[in-house]
């Protein structure tokens, strides 16, 4: 018969050793924490603040220490949503901003502020409006570093004390009024426009000077061109006339050969077809003349020949040269 008291002292026993190894378990779970790289926890023993953990295995009094959930301390982007902003001028502009911050300490971040992301984001909006709201639009769209500049400051300030280091601030987009909008792009249209014209203008100020400074250039190279050439042509003409006064003179011409060449020259004189009249210079008078007595004296000398041959004239060829003193050309003949 088995014996109750034994069995059920039994049951006992290895209930007892199950829930001490179970007690066992929950402590080392609960004493043991790992935590991770870039993160920090603060731990509160019996409700007040202890300590804060860094990173990596940390034992803990189970039961009596709690840890408090993880801080982040990595550095954190955080764009908040449009803000509507008031300028000096009156205008209404939608402004967005990105603000960088890190947590440099966990014990301040988790003490000294409830939440410091809404905190960060409601400063921001008012600082924003501060510095905004002193700028017309102009001046907010074109300074937005100087904008940069003091939302920075002013965080940092502020957000020290809660364990918090702002490190910069962007304003991501300004966006004015669609009316407003409107009325810059006519503006700045207006303005490339007008720079446009001035360009242009200037430009083809530039191309016309341009051009008269070539015409001017070509000018002066045409000009000493035809000079270079004037002279080549004149040194040409004055070597050939040299060259022809002196085959001239070589081969001593008579007054005959003279007056042929002047009448084989004076055709030439009326050549062209403007040419309407045809003016007798007064030399071809006496051309003719020594061509009539050259002629004349050919006459003679021929009828001279016939009549020594023939003997039945013997005084005609004195008679034919006798007629030659008539003209001065002859005996200027005679003479050379």
């Amino acid at each position: 018969m088995v014996d109750i008291g034994a069995f059920a002292g039994q049951i006992f026993v290895i209930v007892l050793l199950i829930v001490l190894a179970i007690f066992v378990i929950v402590v080392l779970f609960r004493s043991i924490r790992i935590i991770p790289q870039a993160y920090s926890g603060v731990v509160e023993r019996l409700g007040r603040y202890q300590r804060t953990l860094s990173p990596g295995l940390n034992l803990l009094v189970p039961f009596i220490d709690r840890l408090r959930p993880l801080v982040d301390m990595r550095e954190q982007v955080v764009s908040f949503p449009p803000q509507p902003v008031i300028t000096e001028d009156n205008l209404v502009v939608s402004i967005d901003t990105v603000v960088y911050f890190q947590v440099t300490d966990a014990r301040a971040a988790t003490y000294e502020i409830a939440n410091y992301l809404s905190a960060v984001e409601q400063l921001t909006t008012t600082t924003l409006r501060n510095v905004v709201g002193g700028l017309n639009l102009e001046q907010a769209l074109t300074s937005r570093d100087n904008i940069n500049g003091q939302l920075r400051v002013v965080l940092d300030e502020a957000t020290g004390k809660w364990g918090l280091r702002v490190s910069r601030v962007e304003l991501k987009a300004i966006d004015p009024p669609h009316s407003i909008q409107d009325s810059m792009e006519k503006q700045m249209r207006a303005e490339r426009e007008h720079r446009a014209t001035i360009l242009t203008a200037e430009g083809s100020k530039q191309s016309q000077i341009l051009e008269a400074e070539g015409r001017r250039q070509a000018a002066i190279l045409g000009a000493e061109g035809e000079k270079q050439a004037s002279i080549l042509r004149a040194e040409g003409e004055a070597a050939a006339i040299k060259n022809v006064f002196d085959a001239i003179h070589e081969g001593r011409p008579d007054d005959k050969l003279l007056a042929y060449q002047y009448l084989q020259t004076l055709p030439k004189i009326s050549d062209g077809a403007a040419n309407k009249l045809w003016i007798i210079p007064s030399e071809f008078t006496e051309a003719m003349k020594g061509i009539g007595t050259a002629f004349a004296a050919g006459a003679a000398g021929a009828a001279g020949v016939a009549g020594g041959r023939g003997g039945s004239q013997p005084g005609g060829a004195a008679a034919v040269p006798g007629a030659a003193p008539t003209t001065p050309d002859a005996g200027g003949a005679a003479d050379s």
